[in-house]
Formats: structure tokens, sequence, C-alpha cells
């Protein structure tokens, strides 16, 4: 049976009310009357104040308990804890400390699950990524054991497709290490002035030959800014612009431009490397910087790199106090910007 506070309330009254009249009519000298009287007070002010003990002080506040413990199931973490942090009520301290307590296992749990499918997915990929050059010099080289060898344009042919897979797999090996060591803080930003500006002109005096083979024209802007002197680790930093401008060269159009510009704020430089390309679609966007991710896999493989450039860039800003962020549209083109703060010499 359901028992309900009113019910409570009016079985322990009516009790409280038959023993006080009981024990009342023993005494001598007690009318019929003053039992009747008796037996109404005791029963009104038993009633009430068993109701109000039993319904405010207890089962409103199980029923809060249930309802916290039922969204809680749901996820729903948005529930105000200001009353409860001010209330003495100790069942409102419990409802408080059920809050907390499940709240920080579930979003463990949650931190958990998504640490799982990611490390299941970096394995898949990583075992991927390694597997194609490995097979690819394995199958070269075997074909070359096999009797191929006596053919010396052949032998030539297959031992520099073999070396250009295995280079590739040192590359990734190299950025796979890279990325660790940045992750796990043992690789240290060694922060100084340095001028941007000079950084990027020599990167893009490295990527010379790959812009001219795509007539891809490289323009740093404003002209204004003779240097650009901000606080960064200069090695890390040109790796940075080294990844964002060979993709820019990479991913975008044949006889394209590619524009790195400088913008001057009060205290920091913001820096944008912009292409004319064909964008990125924005269902993309949000796992650009996830190691791996390609947003065309065949294409992105057919011109090369690991899958781990901007994975590594994001990691290296981050290093920097910074981050990177990304905008683009569709046949106009992409721009990724950072910021990094001055340096006052």
């Amino acid at each position: 049976m359901l028992l309900h506070p009113r019910l409570i309330a009016f079985l322990v009254a009516f009790f409280i009310s038959g023993v006080s009249t009981t024990f009342l009519s023993f005494v001598s000298g007690v009318s019929n009357s003053m039992l009747f009287v008796v037996g109404v007070a005791s029963f009104s002010s038993a009633f009430f104040l068993v109701m109000y003990t039993v319904e405010v002080l207890v089962y409103r506040e199980v029923t809060k308990i249930h309802s916290t413990i039922q969204r809680l199931k749901l996820q729903d973490f948005n529930i105000s804890r200001k009353a409860l942090v001010k209330d003495t009520n100790p069942f409102k301290k419990l409802n408080q400390e059920i809050f907390v307590y499940v709240a920080k296992k579930q979003r463990e749990i949650d931190e958990l699950k998504k640490l799982e499918v990611f490390r299941r997915e970096f394995l898949a990929d990583v075992s991927h990524e390694l597997k194609t050059p490995i097979f690819a010099a394995q199958g070269y080289i075997h074909t070359l054991l096999d009797g191929a060898m006596d053919d010396e344009v052949v032998r030539d042919k297959f031992l520099q497709k073999a070396a250009k897979s295995l280079d590739g797999l040192d590359a990734l090996v190299k950025d796979l290490l890279s990325l660790s060591q940045i992750e796990t803080g043992e690789l240290k930003m060694q922060l100084a002035p340095v001028d941007l500006r000079l950084i990027t002109l020599e990167v893009c005096e490295q990527l010379e030959n790959k812009a001219a083979a795509r007539r891809t024209h490289i323009k740093i802007k404003p002209d204004r800014l003779p240097n650009v002197w901000v606080k960064a680790d200069a090695q890390r930093i040109a790796q940075v612009m080294t990844n964002l401008i060979e993709n820019a060269i990479k991913y975008g159009l044949d006889e394209g431009k590619v524009i790195v510009h400088f913008t001057e704020e009060k205290k920091h430089y913001v820096v944008a490397v912009r292409d004319n390309g064909p964008g990125i679609d924005p269902e993309h966007l949000p796992r650009l910087f996830e190691r791996f991710y390609r947003v065309d896999k065949s294409r992105s493989r057919e011109k090369g790199g690991t899958g781990l450039g901007l994975a590594i860039v994001k990691h290296i800003l981050q290093g920097h106090g910074t981050k990177i962020t990304v905008t683009s549209q569709l046949e106009k083109g992409s721009t990724f910007s950072f910021k990094l703060e001055k340096a006052f010499l």
C-alpha cells in the first residue's frame, strides 16, 4: 500500500489524540467536553506537525533526490545548487552530495569512453598509415629479389620507389615522435624574440620548388612591416609556418595564390595563411586538426604527407599559449590564423 504523507499524518495524529484522551479519561473531574477539546486540539496539532515533517522535510526532499537521480541518468547537469548550499536540511545536503558525486563520476566515465574511442581510432589509423609504405617497399624489394634485379632499368626504378616509401615511413615516425613529445611535455618551447617575417621568408625559399611546380605565387603582406618580432620557439614556429604554407600550396589551385598576412595589434601579431583553393566543406572543419584526419583521403595520399601536420601545428601553438582557427568558403579558399605575443626589444 502506498502511504501518502497526509495519510501518515492522519494515522499518527489519530493515535496521539486517542492516547491523550484515553489517559485524560482516567483523571477525575475531566468532563466529556474537555476530552473533546483535548482530542481535537491534539489531533489537529499532531496532524499538521507530522504532515509538515513528513511532507516538507522528508517526502518532498526525497522526491527531489529521486528527480536529481533521474536527471543525472539523462546526463542533465544543469541543476542549480545555490539553494542546496545555503540550506541546513540534511536531505538537501544529501541531494547535493549525490549530485556532485554522480556528476563527477559520469564525466569521468564519458571521458574514459572518449579516450577509448580515440585509442581505437588512433591504433587503426597508425596501423593503416604504417602498412602502406611498408607494403609498398616490401613489394618492390621482393620483386627485385624474384629476378627483376638483372634488369638495370627496372632495378633502379624499383629501388627509387622503395626508397621513397621508406622516406615516407621515416617522416611518419618522426612526426609521431614529435607529436608525442609535444603532448607529453617532454619537448619544451624555448620562447625568445624571433622575427617571424624573416622565418616566413626562409620557409618560402625552402618551398620555392614546390610552389613553382604548381605555378603558385606566394606573397607576404603587408610590405610596411619589415619585421614581425614575436615571442616564440624559432624552430617550432618555423615548423608551423612550413606546414601551413606547404598545405596551402599542396591543396590550392594550380596557378593559385598563397598570402601570408601579418596584422599588428596592441600586444599581439595575428598571422593568417590564406589560399584561393577549392575550400573545405563545413562538416570537415571541426575535425581538421585531428591526427590522420583527411578531407579527401585518396587525393591527400596522392599529394603525400603523413596526415599529422595540422595536429602538430595545433599542439605547437598550444605550447605557445595560443590556438589556431580556420575559416573556409567553398570555391573561394581557406584561411588558417593564430596570434602570437609581441616581443618588445
